[in-house]
């Protein structure tokens, strides 16, 4: 007795045989545009990954890319107006997706406040490990968006948060 399956029907043949239905033709392949590159493809993100990996000689891609996302998300927050959108613009599209997401904190965070709320976000993190895991993101960013950039940046922020960027915070003498 032969026994069929509702997925392949059978085809009856002369002489009582039965045998299974040909495989339908593939459908011809529909003209799609191609996927956007996600995160991981984007030569501008990768690029952006593998500095802060450099910077802060972390032993894997995935680990900068955790740190990168952390930093520049904490640091969304605390950019406003003019200097968070041309921050957003000159970031790859990854990167300025985290920055523009965040809701603009209600108060600002002195620098040492800054690296706690980081260390807070990663598991495992001390207040010197979040240093250095800001400083690794920040550190990057004066030869990705400009030194003219930065210097806004660093105006709208409180003292402090310079040496995070990779500058020397000069005061005026008193």
């Amino acid at each position: 007795m032969t026994t069929l399956t509702p997925q392949k029907p059978a085809i009856p043949q002369p002489g009582g045989d039965v045998t299974p239905a040909p495989e339908p033709r593939p459908a011809a392949p529909e003209s799609r545009p191609a996927p956007e590159p996600g995160p991981a493809q984007d030569p501008a993100w990768r690029e952006l990954v593998d500095a802060v990996r450099e910077a802060g000689q972390y032993p894997t891609r995935s680990e900068a890319e955790s740190v990168t996302r952390v930093v520049l998300s904490a640091l969304g927050g605390h950019v406003v107006g003019d200097e968070r959108v041309d921050l957003a613009r000159a970031l790859p599209e990854e990167a300025a997706r985290v920055v523009a997401s965040q809701i603009p904190a209600t108060r600002s965070l002195t620098a040492a406040e800054f690296v706690d709320s980081v260390a807070a976000r990663i598991e495992g993190a001390t207040p010197a490990t979040a240093r250095w895991d800001v400083s690794s993101v920040l550190s990057v960013l004066p030869s990705l968006v400009g030194d003219e950039l930065v210097t806004r940046i660093l105006d709208q922020l409180p003292p402090g948060y310079a040496l995070l960027f990779g500058r020397a915070e000069l005061t005026p003498a008193a």
